[in-house]
């Protein structure tokens, strides 16, 4: 679904452009509620896990693989602004460092793979566990209809833009048939990578979820012939695992299938350019401004052993990416801090 320079025409570009900017400047807001100290650290992990579950493809058709989106994922586990900036984070890494994504194109796949998958996955998500028994168990299977969504919707954005800024000339019907098609299979696999993910760190630590938070109904006893709400527990739940040990094992994870599995992933073409190379759609591709780069994509130039090479990329791009977005959501949780200081709660009770 990374879109390459050359797609979508300079008019189209630029206006996805402006709407990704305006995005990620609602997004830095929005995100200031959504994060605090504990969930913090956990947006910058998420943002470095997308980027290496991004790095093993899959098979869905015959000549044709798919790789996770992220949209649906990040808005669930850390909350849809910060999902927003946790997407936006990896693209940039991918089309600076890894020639993965054109740069002209960069607001076109914030808008697609950022934008469009969190906003459309969130809100089925929450649609979902309004009608759905508060359950921890409803959290993992509306994750999975919310993923299976909105990795189609993409593909039908992308089809949208296509229509106004195409740079070919291409039947939009045979474009939006194929698209869709295929990302209706693709996002089978996003479907379950995101309910894998959700239901193991709700297993461990429910509170950190963000699409967890106030799943538990309130206890309601009547009293008098009246219902009322039941006294909360004295304590919390003990935690299965510490914030600390969550991380590390999340980077741990990451690292390892970004700098080993990876290599195991499918050599086929994702849906984009399957698509792309079969209606003749990149016909006008440009050279990426970032082809020269040491690790354009996905190897580190000089090193000849493409396992090694793959391998240090990934383990590269894990880290450049988990340092981004920590840097981000610290800075964010920072600016929430000085928000709710005690300067200005005196100015506010004055």
């Amino acid at each position: 679904m990374h879109v390459p320079d050359g797609f979508i025409n300079a008019p189209v570009s630029a206006v996805t452009g402006v709407v990704a900017a305006g995005a990620i400047a609602v997004s830095l807001r929005g995100a200031r509620r959504e994060l605090d100290e504990r969930t913090a650290p956990l947006a910058g992990l998420v943002a470095a896990f997308i980027f290496a579950v991004q790095m093993l493809n899959f098979p869905v058709a015959a000549g044709t693989s798919g790789h996770l989106l992220g949209g649906a994922l990040a808005a669930i586990l850390v909350g849809p602004f910060t999902g927003v900036l946790c997407v936006s984070v990896v693209l940039l890494m991918q089309g600076v460092l890894f020639a993965d994504g054109g740069l002209t194109a960069l607001g076109v796949n914030i808008t697609d793979m950022a934008i469009v998958t969190t906003v459309v996955a969130y809100a089925v998500f929450r649609g979902l566990l309004a009608v759905l028994p508060r359950k921890r168990r409803s959290v993992t299977v509306a994750s999975f209809v919310a993923a299976l969504v909105s990795v189609p919707a993409a593909a039908v954005a992308f089809t949208l833009m296509y229509a106004v800024g195409g740079t070919t000339d291409v039947s939009i019907g045979k474009v939006a048939t194929a698209m869709i098609g295929v990302h209706v299979l693709i996002g089978l696999g996003e479907a379950v990578i995101t309910a894998l993910t959700v239901g193991a760190v709700i297993a461990v630590r429910p509170d950190l979820v963000h699409g967890a938070r106030g799943l538990r109904q309130r206890l309601r006893l009547r009293v008098n012939g009246e219902l009322v709400d039941a006294p909360a527990p004295a304590a919390p739940v003990a935690a299965r695992a510490s914030r600390r040990t969550l991380w590390l094992t999340g980077l741990v994870t990451s690292l390892v299938l970004a700098g080993f599995v990876s290599f195991y992933a499918s050599a086929n073409p994702d849906g984009l350019e399957k698509v792309a190379h079969d209606q003749g759609i990149d016909k006008k591709t440009e050279k990426h401004a970032s082809s020269d780069s040491p690790l354009a994509d996905y190897g580190v130039k000089d090193v000849s052993d493409a396992r090694l090479s793959g391998g240090l990329a990934g383990v590269i791009g894990v880290g450049v990416t988990v340092v981004a977005g920590s840097t981000v959501f610290w800075a964010v949780r920072r600016r929430r801090s000085s928000d709710v200081s005690p300067a200005s709660t005196a100015h506010t009770g004055a």
